[in-house]
């Protein structure tokens, strides 16, 4: 038998990375300087102060390409992410940044539901939307990919969401309960069963691109790979991939590069 997998170890990666605040702030500084030569245009979907999508507008054809940040569900918001919206806005591509309240205050279901929330209101300029998302918010792709949209909403068409590309992605949460990231999101392994896209009914439509950094643990290529496995068993279209030398907190840095794999990958998701 293998050893016992030390969870903590695995899934923190403030402690992994200890570089992570100067990486963090970097983040906010550079997203502050695109918003303030790209104002997005800002999109309501709820009554809550958090409730709001920034959208970065390329040109009016094609899918809309949103991007949910991480967090481990409980920190962050999106506008330190509104550079990432660089890449594909070079290329006339949309970009939609949501926000969502954050746990303890909310469950995980509970942001599953404001983002299902955040996608009708995105589904309303009629474009088909291409999901992306860091760590949680690679979570959160999945989910959006797997959501049957007419039960959601009857108006809504079955294909709202053509593809996910999750970006260090969490679709099995059951490891986290012992972790102290659990100390916010208070899962039980029941609760955290249920709001994992791995145990889910597989998607019938569009495709999922699960990519870890090439520096990230274990648990994380794990992660990925099982859900495409899972997944492509099951039917669906499904794709593995690495972003080289990079660690959890730079795995997104390629979507602000208009010429990188990630965004040539996207592109083609969304049509172009």
């Amino acid at each position: 038998m293998g050893a016992a997998v030390d969870y903590e170890v695995e899934y923190n990666n403030r402690v992994r990375i200890p570089e992570n605040p100067a990486i963090m702030a970097g983040w906010a500084r550079d997203a502050a300087a695109y918003r303030a030569r790209h104002a997005p245009r800002v999109v309501r979907y709820g009554p809550g102060a958090r409730h709001v999508i920034d959208l970065f507008a390329g040109d009016r054809e094609g899918p809309i390409v949103v991007f949910i940040h991480g967090g481990y569900w409980q920190a962050l918001d999106g506008s330190s992410f509104s550079d990432l919206a660089t890449g594909l806005n070079a290329h006339g591509i949309s970009v939609a940044i949501p926000s969502y309240d954050l746990c303890p205050a909310v469950t995980v279901d509970d942001i599953i539901r404001q983002m299902r929330m955040a996608t009708r209101e995105l589904a309303r300029f009629g474009r088909p939307l291409v999901m992306t998302g860091h760590s949680a918010g690679g979570h959160l792709a999945a989910c959006m990919l797997a959501t049957d949209w007419r039960q959601f909403d009857a108006s809504l068409p079955e294909n709202t969401v053509v593809a996910a590309y999750a970006i260090s992605g969490l679709f099995d949460l059951v490891p986290l309960v012992e972790t102290s990231i659990n100390q916010a999101l208070r899962l039980d392994a029941a609760a955290a069963r249920a709001a994992s896209p791995l145990f889910w009914k597989t998607p019938a439509h569009g495709s999922l691109d699960a990519v870890v950094g090439e520096n990230e643990s274990a648990e994380y290529f794990r992660q990925s790979r099982s859900i495409v496995e899972a997944w492509g068993v099951a039917g669906a279209a499904t794709t593995f991939g690495v972003v080289p030398a990079a660690n959890h907190f730079t795995a997104i840095a390629p979507l602000a590069d208009p010429g990188s794999p990630m965004v040539v990958r996207l592109r083609h998701l969304a049509g172009r």
